[in-house]
């Protein structure tokens, strides 16, 4: 690990001891608030952003704070993302997490005009940390990784569907599911990249692409040899505000998606 990557990892690693983990199953319903439909935010959320933000602003002084809790409260912090900037989830996952089921994690990225430098994504349950640095490769645990598809056949797919409009939703399920094996999306694009890289799910497809939710994910499986790009083949920029997105173990798997989705006329949002 460099050294950076370590002192991200001990900044995770304490605001997951101090502030997530003892929350992880005993959220009072007070704790828990519902942002809009379907998007909920807790206590742990709040000051884990908090903590987080204070740590990170020690290690590179200069990069502006976007926080996704900071985001919510003044949406003019998403102004800063062009520049040099910190990107932090502090639980994604968070529905996951208010349930006391399934994956969670810490998401941050360190951008720089309007592309992500270095990505970190730690798995508080597991102690895993995901870390992939512009150029240089990804790691799991310090140990270099490589993305590989798992060899189903027909290949295994996960889409986030409630994330897509009516029509999109229909013409995925009629004319491009078919063509695969479909696998229930985790619910956090902290999990869903891993899985994507270590041959447990071969492509994904986001609708929603937030940066907090994607600027550390995108990074590292591209890092990794996979593929991870915009519908119309253009990488992803943490800054441009644009929907639809597919992940894939590999350039192949990324192609033979667009092709169904260009079949089935899908497209991304405006």
């Amino acid at each position: 690990m460099s050294v950076l990557d370590r002192e991200i990892l001990a900044l995770m690693r304490d605001v997951s001891e101090r502030i997530i983990m003892p929350r992880h199953k005993t959220l009072k319903a007070t704790e828990i608030i519902e942002k809009a439909d379907d998007d909920l935010v807790t206590i742990a959320d709040r000051e884990a952003e908090v903590a987080l933000a204070e740590g990170l602003a020690k290690l590179v002084p200069e990069a502006a704070i976007v926080g996704e809790e900071a985001v919510h409260a003044d949406a003019s912090v998403m102004d800063r993302l062009s520049g040099a900037c910190w990107i932090i989830d502090p639980i994604d996952g968070t529905s996951n997490f208010a349930a006391g089921t399934g994956h969670f994690g810490i998401m941050i990225a360190l951008a720089e005009g309007g592309a992500a430098q270095a990505g970190w994504i730690y798995d508080p349950q597991r102690d895993r940390l995901c870390a992939a640095h512009l150029g240089q490769g990804a790691t799991i645990d310090g140990e270099q990784v490589l993305a590989r598809p798992s060899g189903a056949n027909p290949p295994r797919l996960a889409a986030m569907m409630k994330f897509m409009a009516p029509a999109q939703r229909t013409r995925f399920r009629n004319d491009v599911a078919l063509h695969y094996t479909m696998v229930e999306a985790p619910g956090a694009a902290c999990e869903q990249y891993p899985l994507t890289v270590l041959g447990e799910h071969d492509v994904a497809i986001y609708e929603r692409t937030l940066p907090w939710d994607h600027a550390a994910g995108s990074l590292f499986l591209n890092e990794a040899g996979g593929t991870c790009l915009r519908l119309d083949g253009t990488p992803y920029r943490v800054d441009d505000g644009r929907k639809g997105m597919i992940g894939a173990a590999n350039r192949e798997l990324f192609d033979q998606l667009l092709a169904r989705l260009a079949a089935a006329g899908y497209q991304p949002a405006a």
